[in-house]
């Protein structure tokens, strides 16, 4: 039976990914976190006995609290957020259920370059096509809801990863971390390395490689997503509203991948004529 104001772990993980999903907040302690460093995906990580000072800036939204156990610390949190007029739920379990439901998690090493509030900040070069808005949408979506993403002229990206202390993605230097390896792409690498290589997101990644370079036979839907692709570039000359435009296209696209890959549709008629 549920505990009232809790969520499951396999509810949890069906809203995670997508745009309904709730805020998740990572409320363990710095021990508790020592001993895992890994988080649910697209968790914020706050202080649990400073949950007076950042409440309100969650003020409208859901929100799932997540400790080490689902009791030490995300109860209270919870509670807490409720009286300050949050609709806050702990999640069943906390982490250790939701690792031993071997569901994806994203290692804290991976994402280092953060500013003064806690956002990663990513840089990469102006004018994005395919690689360069499906990596800030899996990084919005499965590793920190709050990503910083800067598009400037490829000569001025190194010099802005110093200056802000940016993570280059997706550029074309020997040695760069997050670009492309071989024949895999940049949404590839992020995938792999963000921990998250489930079957949805491995098969979205095979559309993203097949747009992204070329290669249309890698699977059919590669095509439909290069030319929506193209057309948002030619819509926005803003990049951000480029990306936020971008984000509703692969949060289709995930869907599908995730839920619709065996759904057929034709015109009724033929199904008639078929029938005949």
């Amino acid at each position: 039976m549920a505990t009232p104001n809790t969520i499951s772990v396999e509810k949890l993980a069906r809203l995670v990914g997508t745009p309904g999903c709730p805020a998740v907040v990572d409320v363990r302690t710095n021990n508790e976190f020592l001993a895992d460093q890994r988080y649910v995906p697209g968790s914020l990580v706050r202080a649990p006995n400073r949950v007076a000072e950042w409440a309100l800036e969650l003020r409208g939204r859901s929100v799932v609290v997540v400790c080490e156990d689902g009791h030490r610390n995300s109860q209270g949190v919870a509670a807490w957020l409720r009286s300050a007029g949050v609709d806050a739920e702990a999640l069943q379990g906390g982490l250790a259920d939701w690792a031993a439901a071997e569901l994806p998690m994203v290692p804290a090493g991976k994402v280092r370059n953060r500013d003064e509030q806690g956002r990663s900040v990513w840089v990469t070069r102006a004018r994005p096509k395919v690689d360069r808005i499906a990596c800030p949408w899996l990084i919005r979506r499965f590793v920190d809801p709050e990503a910083i993403f800067l598009f400037v002229p490829p000569s001025e990206v190194a010099g802005v990863a110093e200056r802000f202390e940016a993570a280059p993605f997706d550029i074309d230097e020997p040695g760069a971390f997050w670009s492309h390896r071989g024949e895999l792409c940049t949404f590839d690498v992020m995938v792999e390395e963000f921990g998250l290589a489930t079957p949805p997101l491995l098969h979205l990644a095979t559309l993203v490689r097949g747009a992204d370079t070329a290669r249309p036979d890698l699977a059919p839907e590669a095509a439909g997503l290069l030319a929506a692709s193209l057309g948002l570039s030619r819509i926005y000359s803003d990049d951000l509203a480029q990306l936020d435009a971008g984000m509703l296209l692969y949060d289709a696209f995930y869907r599908w991948c995730r839920d619709a890959t065996a759904e057929q549709h034709d015109w009724p008629g033929n199904r008639t004529k078929a029938k005949a």
